[in-house]
């Protein structure tokens, strides 16, 4: 066993008792974290249930290497419905959560692209840093976006919900897309920011109406796309990875606006949110596809891209 192994179990084993000795139920959804003993190296070791957090072999995220992307001209347009939809976004003490309401009537699909089913708009996670050089979950090359947002949906197709859909194969599509700094914010992105005085503390919430995720995605219909796992524990690796080939923009006092965030409440605020990020996981020989076909992109004026100092380059997909 690993050295840091060891000396986890030992803390973790004397916390494990305490709990045992002052009759307090284990919660293992308060006590995860994005640091220290309890942060993502340990998630596989708190809970025997999440041992995939550690010896999964599809885990998320990832860095995408441009040198390493495989072109698949099979690969379809993704397709979000665009009708709007209501829900509540909430502090979850690890990080900023929309949840569509449960009574929709009128659900909002994700379809196309690689997935060979239908899926339903559930929620979306927003993950960002305490500095300008880091915040993103995925990589490109290396570099760290300042944040990222995940659109995710249930394979609706087999699965009757989100929580049944999360452990089942070909599950859960997570749509992600990397944020960079601008003068000039995504108009969508604005419905959140502008209520985030709202949920300073963990279990804050407020109302959200009329909101129409196909109006955060980019101008692009470029994207690369691998099979994964979700982010926190558990870790399942149920997850169909969009990551679109643009990034959104966020305005520097937005980001300020998040680092005001706590994880915990007003009595016990802890520390700021931010810094919510899983790092990149080993891909283990996963191929990453892409419907970026570089050779043609290449005597383009448009030719992709996330930042214009990072330009994908696409191998031919046999």
């Amino acid at each position: 066993m690993a050295p840091y192994s060891s000396v986890f179990l030992g803390i973790w084993g004397v916390f494990v008792l305490t709990l045992i000795q002052e009759s307090k139920p284990v919660s293992w959804e308060e006590w995860w974290t994005y640091d220290g003993i309890s942060g993502p190296a340990f998630w596989g070791l708190i809970n025997p249930e999440w041992s995939l957090c550690n010896k999964g072999r599809r885990q998320s995220p990832v860095n995408l290497e441009p040198k390493h992307l495989l072109f698949d001209p099979n690969l379809q347009p993704l397709h979000l419905d665009k009708h709007h939809v209501s829900g509540v976004l909430s502090n979850t003490g690890h990080g900023i959560v929309f949840v569509v309401d449960n009574d929709i009537r009128l659900p909002v699909n994700i379809s196309g692209g690689p997935l060979s089913y239908r899926y339903q708009f559930h929620e979306i996670h927003l993950h960002y840093g305490l500095t300008d050089h880091s915040g993103s979950e995925h990589t490109v090359d290396g570099y760290a976006f300042p944040a990222e947002i995940q659109i995710f949906g249930f394979n609706s197709h087999l699965y009757n919900n989100f929580s049944d859909a999360l452990h089942r194969a070909q599950g859960i599509v997570a749509v992600s897309l990397l944020l960079q700094e601008g003068n000039l914010s995504n108009a969508r992105l604005r419905t959140f920011t502008d209520q985030l005085e709202k949920i300073t503390f963990h279990g804050d919430a407020v109302k959200i109406k009329h909101f129409t995720v196909y109006d955060l995605l980019p101008d692009t219909k470029h994207y690369m796309t691998y099979d994964g796992s979700t982010t926190m524990p558990a870790c399942h690796e149920t997850t169909t990875w969009i990551i679109l080939n643009k990034p959104i923009y966020i305005t520097k006092q937005q980001i300020l606006a998040l680092r005001h965030l706590m994880q915990g409440n007003s009595e016990n605020s802890k520390g700021p949110l931010g810094d919510n990020f899983r790092p990149p996981q080993p891909l283990h020989h996963r191929s990453v596809r892409t419907n970026i076909d570089f050779k043609v992109q290449q005597g383009s004026k448009n030719c992709p891209t996330m930042n214009r100092d990072i330009y994908y380059k696409a191998n031919s997909w046999k």
